[in-house]
């Protein structure tokens, strides 16, 4: 009987189902571009943080908020140089260890200032652990490390702000605190990514001491790298059982260190944004939802009048009310779970074009569809409820004699 009032009403039919098509298609169309654009932000990371743990006295995955006091963990102590050579002897589950340092300095070149820029003092292994490369010149060499030279390799950003072009970097000579030093190599652009290397400027560790006091840093961490084969929680807990030892504290104490697993951290970061685009989505597209579910009550308002000597007579020979009700809300629910289709047709047709333009493959996850086709049954059930309820009430003698 649905299909028959369609085909009999081919005009009101597609601009009834025009609104539950757009509504589908927005959400449906949004929801896939975004869970795209969510596994290949997710993909890109593990690559670059994939089985990474930064040791610190904070703990990042929180800021503090899950009870542990704040003072707590300012008072916790600081990381230093000699516990790098205490985990670098004894973890076994580590590939490379490395010493990181971080500061907010002023270069100056020539007279131009650049304010702002992240000076990091690190160790030997932080080229292996951190993934960029160095396009010209060279990067820090053990040499540099031992002895603590005035060396430097330096972010893109940073390159192109002080010397025009970022090319022309390598073997120039800036001053940071008065003391110069030599730029022997030029960071590949990376983009935003967990350190924000681009703005950087990157020496030995014993350089950086001989400008600050390493244990009053903005940023003072050892960063530590599973070895091939070894999961993740494995070297978390041979970490936390060697820094115990190092911190020398007994069975009942606190740890009084914390180990973010980085693949995390930012992994739940990335989720919470793109849930709140997910919501934005929702917000936009529910209102073309909204519409079209105007646009069907409206029709199964005319529908039930149409037809209500029908349902009279139906009635009069012995249909129950909830027979009438069913047969609308079906009815209902068939016509937005047909715009819901032809929704679900358009978007496949926009992840085959996307695909050809965005930089990542677009498709159209399981869990979507069959979210797709609830909400049109449940649109259509909420639609289709007040028409539905009417027409079963109806009093049998008076709908037949209705023309």
């Amino acid at each position: 009987m649905a299909l028959q009032e369609l085909k009999g009403n081919k005009l009101r039919t597609f601009l009834s189902l025009f609104g539950i098509t757009i509504g589908i298609f927005c959400i449906i169309g949004v929801m896939t571009t975004i869970d795209s654009l969510k596994k290949n932000v997710q993909t890109n990371l593990k690559s670059l943080i994939s089985k990474v743990i930064w040791i610190d006295k904070w703990d990042y995955s929180d800021g503090g908020d899950s009870g542990y006091p704040w003072w707590k963990y300012v008072n916790r102590p600081t990381v230093r140089y000699e516990d790098l050579t205490f985990l670098k002897a004894n973890t076994k589950n580590a590939a490379y260890l490395s010493y990181f340092l971080q500061n907010s300095v002023s270069v100056d070149y020539e007279g131009a200032v650049l304010n702002g820029a992240s000076l990091f003092g690190v160790s030997g292994d932080y080229d292996k652990i951190q993934d960029f490369r160095i396009i010209s010149g060279r990067y820090l060499s053990e040499a540099d490390f031992e002895r603590g030279t005035p060396s430097c390799v330096i972010g893109f950003t940073n390159a192109e702000t002080l010397f025009g072009e970022a090319e022309k970097a390598v073997g120039k000579e800036i001053s940071i605190k008065g003391k110069r030093l030599k730029i022997t190599g030029l960071i590949e652009k990376q983009g935003n990514g967990p350190n924000n290397l681009d703005q950087s400027v990157v020496v030995p560790y014993r350089f950086f001491a001989s400008l600050f006091d390493p244990l009053k840093a903005d940023q003072n961490i050892i960063i530590a790298q599973a070895a091939k084969g070894v999961t993740i929680d494995a070297l978390i807990d041979e970490l936390r059982g060697n820094m115990r030892q190092l911190r020398r504290l007994s069975p009942r104490d606190a740890d009084n260190f914390a180990l973010n697993d980085m693949n995390k951290i930012v992994g739940a970061q990335v989720g919470k944004t793109f849930d709140i685009l997910n919501l934005a989505g929702w917000a936009i597209a529910g209102l073309s939802l909204i519409v079209g579910a105007f646009g069907v009550a409206n029709i199964m308002f005319v529908t039930v009048r149409e037809r209500t000597s029908q349902i009279g007579l139906k009635k009069a020979i012995g249909a129950k009310s909830r027979t009438i009700l069913t047969e609308f809300l079906l009815e209902s629910a068939f016509l937005c779970v047909l715009g819901g289709l032809m929704g679900l047709l358009l978007v496949w047709i926009l992840t085959l074009i996307l695909g050809t333009i965005l930089p990542f493959p677009i498709f159209i996850a399981p869990n979507i569809i069959l979210l797709a086709l609830t909400i049109c049954i449940v649109l259509g059930i909420l639609s289709g409820i007040i028409p539905a309820g009417i027409a079963a009430k109806m009093d049998p003698v008076v709908a037949i004699r209705t023309r």
